[in-house]
């Protein structure tokens, strides 16, 4: 599966919003207010989407509609991998450093965290 750039990852996350076929007009809507493309390059960017597997595309009626072909988790767990690959040599605790180096992290956040770690141990003895 291929990381998508910024601009193709903004539209496909309007249609797993949406979670539903979505027109043109309807991605257009979600946009950010000033983040307005045009309809050409909305186009030009689901004709990508389409390339890459990423949605599917129908008539209905006069217009065409996008369906999500990739479901969002799976993208997303994916490029979490290779983000922490990338930029934190595979290491989750490179990872929560540079997250949390710059701010102190709660009580309710740090017994989170503890909680996460000890239901994944008790996955994992399973």
């Amino acid at each position: 599966m291929k990381r998508l750039p910024d601009s193709e990852l903004e539209i496909m996350m309007i249609i797993w919003e949406l979670d539903k076929p979505v027109t043109r007009m309807e991605i257009e809507k979600h946009l950010e207010g000033d983040k307005k493309l045009s309809p050409t390059t909305i186009l030009s960017f689901l004709a990508r989407l389409e390339e890459k597997g990423f949605v599917a595309v129908e008539k209905e009626g006069k217009n065409n509609v996008y369906i999500a072909m990739i479901d969002r988790e799976i993208y997303v767990q994916k490029e979490s991998w290779n983000i922490l690959k990338r930029l934190y040599q595979n290491s989750i605790k490179n990872f929560l450093m540079a997250l949390f180096d710059s701010r102190e992290l709660s009580d309710r956040e740090l017994m989170e965290l503890e909680e996460f770690v000890r239901e994944k141990r008790l996955e994992q003895q399973r």
